[in-house]
């Protein structure tokens, strides 16, 4: 998500990410005569041990206050799953999307609407 807006505190994280997706888009052009096909995939939050991990350090002792936070800037009001993020990289590696590429695809529950 980081690669599709800005935010506090982590300007060479959202540097890093821009720099992903202006990648990824000159690869698609570059690669599309041999028919490769490159998008990308900026997943929010997803319901795992590093999430949380980091809820943990965010807020220490305070877990769960933290995920309400973190959820609060989701409109879908949940994190993802890791098979949300799966789906959408399984459909962009078939057929189905042979007409895709230099896309940014984002799983985020609406984050960056």
């Amino acid at each position: 998500m980081a690669g599709l807006s800005g935010a506090a505190q982590i300007g060479a994280y959202a540097t890093s990410k821009h720099a992903v997706i202006g990648l990824m888009k000159s690869a698609a052009k570059e690669c599309a005569e041999q028919n490769i096909r490159v998008n990308t995939v900026n997943p929010s939050p997803v319901e795992t041990r590093m999430m949380r991990s980091l809820e943990e350090g965010l807020m220490p002792g305070e877990s769960d206050q933290a995920k309400d936070l973190m959820l609060s800037n989701i409109p879908l009001g949940r994190y993802g799953k890791p098979e949300d993020v799966a789906k959408v990289m399984l459909f962009l590696a078939s057929d189905d999307s042979s007409f895709v590429t230099g896309s940014v695809y984002s799983v985020d529950g609406g984050s960056t609407a």
